[in-house]
């Protein structure tokens, strides 16, 4: 892990998060915010999918992050999980982990989930076994097959199983869960890698109105104890479960705030909302 210097602020004590939650070592959040992009530039063959992009998150915070069709949303997303290196700017994990300088695997193991928009799990193991097999743990061939479930783990697995409300399916295989039941597993195979930040790339796209619901209390619930950013495109949802809304366009941030001052934005309605 790569260490630099670090973004400055002002805020919360170091090591913890805004619920005194601890974090893991090398996650700073002394100054509140736990994820920095400052002027990110990211061009692909001559196209500009990232112009000068600046967003800061704090920890524990609830984000939605919305705009139109190539306006950048998942380009940002790979730059903050090692997929996409960035021609210029900075983005750090707290205040000392440099992103840019970090592998995929070791920008996971730091801290950072990401889950895409379809939903991937063992579809012909259970629930249980869904949520066993993402524990973190040594992943290598031999101490796998011959790792043994202790006590401790049996138990953070049974909490998420009442965190993403399948409890009562644990022992299902989770080919025949919902969609919205597979979306709630796979948020729950990514907590058992006990991340810092989750990055949701479209989580409610396909559920019903019921599942829609569910999400968004899942969402507010585990916000505080994680850090969320969600790419949404069902406004109601948005508006719903978010306290500080980012419209993305054409690369860099359009406007930011509640989402009745975004609804209220000339700029917004324009781009994205429409007339």
């Amino acid at each position: 892990m790569t260490i630099a210097a670090a973004p400055g602020g002002g805020g919360a004590g170091a090591g913890s998060a805004t619920d005194g939650r601890p974090l893991r070592p090398g996650v700073d959040v002394s100054h509140r915010a736990i994820l920095y992009l400052e002027s990110i530039n990211v061009s692909f063959d001559g196209f500009r999918a990232l112009n000068d992009l600046s967003l800061t998150v704090d920890a524990g915070e609830l984000r939605c992050v919305i705009g139109p069709n190539g306006a950048g949303k998942t380009t940002m997303m790979d730059v903050i999980t090692g997929k996409t290196r960035p021609d210029s700017g900075t983005a750090f994990f707290g205040q000392t982990i440099d992103l840019t300088r970090l592998s995929e695997p070791q920008i996971a193991h730091a801290g950072i989930g990401r889950k895409f928009q379809k939903p991937t799990v063992f579809e012909r193991h259970s629930v249980f076994q869904n949520l066993e097999l993402a524990r973190k743990c040594d992943k290598r061939v031999w101490p796998t097959l011959t790792a043994r479930l202790d006590s401790s783990a049996g138990d953070r697995i049974l909490t998420i199983l009442d965190q993403i409300r399948l409890h009562e399916r644990a022992d299902h295989p989770a080919g025949l869960l919902s969609h919205g039941q597979k979306q709630w597993l796979e948020i729950g195979m990514l907590l058992m890698q006990e991340p810092e930040l989750l990055l949701l790339d479209e989580p409610v796209a396909g559920m019903s109105d019921d599942e829609t619901m569910r999400s968004a209390e899942l969402f507010m619930a585990l916000a505080g104890q994680y850090t969320l950013i969600v790419v949404e495109h069902d406004m109601d949802f948005v508006a719903r479960i978010a306290d500080t809304v980012t419209v993305l366009h054409e690369g860099h941030v359009l406007a930011e705030g509640s989402m009745h001052k975004i609804q209220q934005d000339e700029r917004v309605i324009e781009v994205f909302l429409g007339r």
